[in-house]
């Protein structure tokens, strides 16, 4: 399946929608301005939240996690020891680890598990300025998670890249 996304700064406060291959609305992402800490939901058409994403307070690195219904769901954190910038893991809260690596800011990049491509996320092929798009690859990949750790990875890279 494949959704795009009209790429925004992220800030506290955006929102944004996500279609799907034919144009419909999917995914709403709504940035939570009044908050202490960083935060965005991911909302379905209808509005029903699916997947919250908040900065970490309290962490040695930039850190974001991404829940559902108040249950912890994925930790997002860019890779330690990698000489690369653009190297981020996910991980789930059952132990299953994600890697995310690429041009995280030119948003040309993969999601993988264990070397298997879930997903990329790309603006070739798109023909409207700052849009991209996120194929998701298998059809048993929830497209909300991959959706939450793109949200995730594009805002800690900007973060990084700006020094804050």
């Amino acid at each position: 399946m494949r959704y795009v996304v009209r790429d925004r700064v992220f800030g506290i406060g955006d929102d944004y929608w996500i279609e799907d291959e034919q144009g419909r609305k999917a995914f709403l992402v709504d940035g939570k301005a009044m908050r202490l800490r960083e935060t965005f939901e991911l909302k379905d058409p209808q509005g029903n939240v699916l997947i919250d994403i908040r900065k970490r307070m309290l962490a040695l690195r930039d850190t974001m996690t991404i829940e559902r219904g108040e249950e912890p769901l994925a930790t997002v954190r860019r890779k330690r020891l990698s000489l690369l910038r653009n190297h981020y893991r996910v991980t789930l809260v059952e132990g299953t680890e994600l890697d995310v690596s690429g041009k995280i800011l030119d948003r040309e990049f993969a999601v993988e598990y264990d070397g298997e491509l879930l997903a990329e996320i790309s603006r070739r092929r798109l023909t409207l300025r700052d849009t991209y798009g996120v194929n998701v690859v298998r059809e048993d990949v929830d497209a909300a998670l991959v959706i939450a750790v793109a949200v995730c990875v594009i805002r800690l890279a900007e973060r990084d890249r700006s020094g804050g």
